[in-house]
């Protein structure tokens, strides 16, 4: 049996709209400025829709509220002048935010935020730093929603059970 598991990452995505405008980040990589919907990775520790609210304000500078999921997306991403290929699973998550925090910085590489038309988007895909991020406009668009009730943490997030500590005969939850 191999011990080369796959491991794909983990990153969520707030998909905002307002007014028929998307709010998109403008962020810098080493293929220069990109543009991208709110987003990060999941956290250990964290659930999915706590780490949607945490990347969504740290880079917008902007609490978000949670509404629906939006899909679940597969890309892969190839940078092999660094060695780099990696396969990403994408939770994003539609919802609204607030007013910007007065003070608050954006976070580290992000040069500002931008609310684009779905147009504007189409027409700067050679500047997206993933193919999804037309991807979930042009699928909210569509109308897609899911119940957030999908996205399930089990207690155990939190509070990990210990197994192989208990006496003789105790059990876990199963």
């Amino acid at each position: 049996m191999s011990n080369n598991r796959f491991h794909p990452s983990v990153t969520v995505a707030a998909i905002v709209e307002q007014g028929g405008r998307y709010l998109l980040v403008e962020e810098e990589t080493p293929e220069g400025l990109r543009l991208n919907n709110p987003a990060g990775h999941l956290d250990a520790g964290e659930s999915l829709l706590q780490a949607v609210v945490r990347e969504a304000l740290e880079e917008t500078a902007r609490a978000f509220t949670p509404e629906a999921l939006l899909g679940v997306y597969m890309s892969r991403f190839r940078r092999p002048q660094r060695g780099e290929d990696v396969t990403y699973v994408r939770f994003a998550i539609c919802g609204q935010v607030g007013a910007p925090e007065p003070g608050r910085a954006l976070d580290t590489g992000i040069v500002r935020t931008l609310w684009l038309t779905p147009d504007e988007i189409r027409a700067s895909r050679a500047c997206h730093r993933s193919p999804l991020v037309l991807r979930c406009v042009e699928d909210h668009l569509a109308g897609i929603r899911h119940p957030l009730a999908a996205l399930v943490a089990d207690p155990t997030l939190f509070e990990p059970e210990i197994k192989g500590g208990g006496a003789a005969g105790e059990r876990g939850p199963g």
